[in-house]
């Protein structure tokens, strides 16, 4: 009877051990106990969800802050948020070889989230420094001298990109933790993966929804150093939370592996520059050839990697597993190249849907005028609105009818996602011509006029824009992590937000190049007009629109060639 016991107990799949899993305590990761949703679960409903909140109540109303207590100019705020926006998506990968190089993903969540506690709480000392009196006004001092206000703006500027280092190294190591609690292995755990990233990016767009309304307001309204300084108060929340679940959390065991397959790649890479010139005919290398791969693989492992894989005196430098690891970044790259476009796009609705929506009727009554920030409360309610549904309702069905598990492929959902985008852009562009006309129609190009276009004409591009983010944005986060080796998956989502990172730098760059060449002088002219009702932002909205088109059909042909 006990023998029996016994056996049905090592049978049982629940209580088998996580292969590469250990505990809090370093023993084997036991199935029943640790990972899987009860510990996604401190991820996406406390550090997402949170930590979003506290970004995003800094971001979405940063370019009110900057043209407004800081006096900058609309094109230099845009810009100067697109810097410092890009800075943060290229920082991960500073932050993923920190974490999977020394102290793992657990260690470096903990310490990136005390620097973003650090940062934010000096941004809120800022804006209390840089308002009249000790309370935190909405506006500037006007007795301020201009030196005063420089040395203010360095400080909070400082202090903005300390959080841009700590969402670095934060960003890519929560999203592969909690990828971490599923095991690819096994069947219910890997659907349950796909699943995670859904949720996830749910979280991640269900926490700014209350910044964006009631955050908003209060900068707006009553205090930016309140509004600030909630934020902080938020993180704080977000890293008890994250703590809570210490116990139930799997942690990768293979450090080591992980530190080798870092030093493996950046040897490879460094080897393959160096052996460039070398030439080494089919038979030397195909000694070190895996014969178990099939002809047609091998002629491309040949063709494609034999630099690499001998030195100049023909001697084996590189592993097989060091060469493939290296292919299957170096595969990335089109995907990367192509998504960019996209990028672009994505830094739009926290600049200029938010100018854009300034100069149009936003009173809901005859008593609440919303926050022109806040229209970016319709793409989050569209992200968790959608969600939902592509998660139980459109994947069982496409899975039926595909027989994939995912429903459908990443490129499928990706491609899907880059074709809505344009759409909006297209949207964009139509209603801000309707805008320009009417209000020059009716009251000329004066800069104190209100426009008679009531905000909800902004709600189309929203939910196609929230659309967008759900086919696209999801699907690239999965792609990046799945098709980089195990040692490497904060690596490979630190690349997938330098995308991000890098729209953010490319979008600065478009709106800086076009600024000079639009603009009049003064500041006066051009697509990014001080004077919104004179500018030409459907301009720049058909610009966009037709960039992403290309890259739409950039993206599908590297997609298909490469992966």
């Amino acid at each position: 009877m006990s023998s029996d016991t016994t056996i049905n107990h090592v049978m049982n799949p629940d209580d088998t051990t996580v292969d590469g899993m250990v505990d809090y305590a370093g023993r084997p990761a036991i199935r029943c106990q640790s990972g899987y949703w009860r510990s996604a679960s401190f991820i996406i409903a406390g550090v997402g969800a949170a930590e979003r909140f506290a970004y995003y109540g800094i971001s979405s109303n940063l370019i009110t802050y900057l043209t407004g207590p800081l006096g900058q100019s609309t094109a230099a705020a845009a810009a100067s948020i697109n810097i410092w926006a890009g800075t943060g998506l290229l920082l991960p990968l500073l932050g993923a070889l920190v974490a999977d190089s020394f102290l793992g993903r657990y260690w470096t969540i903990v310490c990136s989230s005390l620097l973003y506690i650090l940062a934010l709480g000096l941004l809120t000392t800022s804006a209390f420094l840089n308002c009249q009196g000790g309370g935190g006004c909405s506006i500037l001092n006007p007795q301020q001298p201009p030196n005063e206000l420089d040395n203010h703006a360095l400080f909070f500027f400082m202090s903005l990109y300390l959080m841009a280092l700590a969402q670095g190294a934060h960003k890519p190591c929560i999203l592969a933790f909690g990828a971490d609690q599923f095991d690819a292995q096994h069947p219910k755990e890997l659907r349950s993966r796909s699943s995670f990233f859904n949720w996830w990016y749910f979280s991640i767009c269900a926490g700014p929804l209350a910044a964006l309304l009631v955050l908003n307001y209060i900068q707006d309204n009553i205090s930016w150093g309140i509004g600030f300084g909630i934020p902080c108060i938020s993180m704080v929340i977000a890293l008890t939370i994250f703590m809570l679940g210490t116990k139930s959390y799997r942690y990768n065991s293979n450090t080591v592996e992980q530190k080798c397959a870092l030093s493996s790649l950046t040897q490879f890479l460094i080897k393959a520059a160096m052996n460039w010139t070398s030439m080494p005919n089919e038979a030397q290398v195909q000694d070190i050839v895996p014969h178990d791969l099939p002809p047609s693989d091998q002629q491309q492992f040949v063709k494609s990697l034999n630099r690499a894989l001998v030195s100049a005196e023909y001697e084996e430098v590189c592993s097989t597993q060091e060469v493939e690891e290296a292919k299957a970044l170096v595969k990335l790259i089109p995907i990367w190249a192509t998504s960019l476009a996209f990028a672009i796009v994505l830094a739009q609705p926290s600049t200029l849907f938010t100018k854009q929506g300034i100069k149009m009727d936003r009173w809901v009554g005859s008593s609440f005028e919303v926050p022109a920030a806040s229209i970016q409360y319709i793409i989050g309610l569209t992200i968790i609105l959608v969600i939902p549904i592509y998660d139980r309702v459109f994947v069982p069905l496409a899975r039926v009818i595909t027989g994939k598990p995912c429903g459908i492929t990443d490129v499928e959902r990706i491609g899907t996602g880059m074709f809505i985008c344009s759409v909006s852009m297209v949207t964009a562009a139509l209603v801000e011509r309707q805008r320009l006309k009417k209000t020059a129609s009716a009251y000329g190009l004066g800069k104190g006029k209100e426009a008679m276009m009531s905000f909800w004409w902004l709600i189309p591009q929203c939910i196609l824009y929230g659309m967008a983010d759900v086919f696209a944005l999801i699907g690239l986060q999965e792609l990046f992590y799945d098709k980089v080796p195990c040692g490497l998956k904060s690596v490979g989502l630190s690349i997938f937000l330098s995308i991000l990172g890098m729209g953010n730098f490319l979008s600065s760059l478009l709106i800086c190049m076009i600024e000079r060449v639009s603009s009049e002088g003064g500041g006066e002219g051009g697509w990014f007009s001080d004077n919104t009702n004179g500018a030409h932002l459907d301009y720049f909205y058909w610009l966009l629109a037709g960039l992403n088109a290309i890259g739409f059909v950039g993206f599908l042909y590297s997609a298909k060639q490469k992966l």
